[in-house]
Order: C-alpha cells, then sequence, then structure tokens
C-alpha cells in the first residue's frame, strides 16, 4: 500500500512540475496548432501576428471580406513572447503577407524600458521573418495610446518612431500609422473608441483600424 501511495505521490509530483515548467502562453501556441490541424491554414494569406488588439478582433475577416485572413494573436504577449515562439507562429504558414501589432504590453509589462530595446525586440522578430519569408509583404501597426496606459505614451511614442524610420528603409515593408484615425479634432484620443477597460477597443475602434489598414493589405 505504501509503495502505492508513493507512486502516486511521485506521478503527482511530476505533473505539477512539468505543469509549472510550461512557459507563458503555451497554451496560446498549442490552440494554435489544434486549430491548424483541424484546419489547415490556406496559403497566401494574411497572416496576423500579435498582441490582445489583434486576438479580441475576432471577427477580422468580416472587417475584410475579400481577404483571406489568418489571426494568430495572443493576448498579453510582448514581443519578447513573438521572438520565443517564432517558430511556431511563422513555420506552419505560407503568408503573402504578415501585419504586427505588438509593443504595447513591452512598456506594461516594465514601465522602465526604454524605447530602443522595443526597437531592439522588434527587428529581433522581424529578421526571424524575413529568415523565413525573404520577400513578402511585413508591416508593423503603431503601438495606439490606450487612455489606461497614459503614462506610458511618450515611450511608446519613441518606438513607433523608431520602428516607422526603420521599415522606411526596408524593402517590402510598411509601418501602419493609426495614431491619427484614433484622435478627435482636437487631436485627442477618442475614449469612445474603448471599452470600460481604457486598453481594448470597441467595433468603432476596429472599423478606423480597417481603414487605415485597407490600402496596405494585399
Amino acid at each position: 500500500m505504501k509503495k502505492i501511495l508513493s507512486v502516486c505521490l511521485l506521478l503527482t509530483f511530476a505533473l505539477f512540475f512539468s505543469q509549472e515548467k510550461k512557459p507563458m502562453f503555451w497554451q496560446d501556441i498549442q490552440n494554435f496548432k489544434k486549430a491548424d490541424q483541424e484546419t489547415p491554414p490556406p496559403a497566401n494569406a494574411i497572416l496576423l501576428i500579435g498582441s490582445s488588439s489583434f486576438t479580441k478582433w475576432t471577427d477580422v475577416a468580416s472587417y475584410f471580406p475579400d481577404k483571406t485572413i489568418i489571426n494568430r494573436g495572443f493576448g498579453g504577449s510582448r514581443l519578447t513572447d513573438l521572438n520565443y515562439y517564432a517558430n511556431d507562429l511563422l513555420s506552419p504558414y505560407q503568408p503573402k503577407q504578415i501585419i504586427i501589432y505588438c509593443g504595447e504590453n513591452d512598456f506594461a509589462d516594465n514601465d522602465k524600458l526604454k524605447a530602443k530595446e522595443v526597437v531592439n525586440r522588434f527587428k529581433a522578430f522581424y529578421g526571424k521573418i524575413r529568415e523565413k519569408f525573404p520577400n513578402i509583404e511585413v508591416d508593423y501597426i503603431s503601438i495606439k495610446y490606450s487612455p489606461s496606459r497614459e503614462k506610458l505614451w511618450p515611450q511608446m511614442k519613441a518606438a513607433n518612431k523608431k520602428i516607422a524610420a526603420f521599415m522606411k528603409k526596408e524593402p517590402n515593408a510598411e509601418f501602419i500609422d493609426i495614431t491619427k484615425v484614433m484622435q478627435d479634432p482636437n487631436g485627442n484620443v477618442r475614449k469612445d473608441l474603448f471599452v470600460s477597460d481604457m486598453l481594448h477597443m470597441t467595433p468603432e475602434g476596429y472599423r478606423l483600424w480597417t481603414s487605415v489598414m485597407k490600402p496596405y493589405m494585399k
């Protein structure tokens, strides 16, 4: 009896520690893999990669009815996470275009983070994309001004400026600036574009993003 109990305890501890060692967002990546197994991803699609602004855009296909879109946003992700899971986010697909929205959570995770570090994280992920897809279109959507993260905006704004300058020099690459379209006539962010958390967007916010993104989409 003691032997059986010992074995059960060992199995319990083994299961506990195996779960503990799983990195952040591991389950999100497994969910993507399961989705790809159930429905093989189409080739020549537009691949969205990034954080919750993409995750919560669950009906993105209805905003772009003439496009084939694969949404691989996972909420809370940072550019460090995109780099960590780069192979899982890129290898299963043969896209004609990749659009990225990420970086906001990097600053939220560490309010002392410098813009230069976030830019370097983006460049690292961009480099991984180019290793696999040297010639496709790669676009970056600017970090949005979220009212709940107002104090972080100076760093985010600086990162946007540096990433825009980087993308301008790259072939088949664009910086998609959604800042102005989210402002009122006085240049202030429209809070009505956000749900109660003042972080995530309403359908109207996504409609405005769509109006800016369409000219860049293949």
